[in-house]
């Protein structure tokens, strides 16, 4: 049995961008409760926070939209990967297909 270390760690990988990506949608819907709620306050500091807490929402913005191209381009790549695979073995992947099905039908039809 052949242990592919590359693709785990692609997993992995993949895991903690997911959890990165959903902790800055909940942090921006955060920021942006606050300056919502902070915006009546017309302080000297409340100023400033508001403005580095603005800066920083617009980090946030771009990162996340930076890791969501990146997580679309990986699909891709995997999608095209994937086709090659089909197409350079294209019986061994209808076999593959088959047995899957079989197994999901069995399974279904038990009681």
């Amino acid at each position: 049995m052949e242990t592919n270390y590359e693709a785990i760690e692609k997993e992995h990988s993949a895991v903690a961008r997911e959890r990165l990506m959903e902790d800055l949608q909940g942090l921006t819907r955060d920021a942006e409760d606050l300056l919502k709620a902070t915006a009546g306050d017309v302080s000297d500091k409340a100023k400033e926070a508001r403005s580095r807490v603005s800066a920083a929402l617009e980090r946030a913005r771009a990162s996340y939209a930076r890791m969501q191209d990146q997580t679309i381009a990986s699909a891709k790549a995997a999608a095209k990967k994937a086709d090659l695979v089909i197409r350079d073995h294209p019986y061994e992947s209808i076999g593959i297909a088959f047995g899957v099905g079989l197994l999901i039908g069995v399974l279904v039809t038990r009681k």
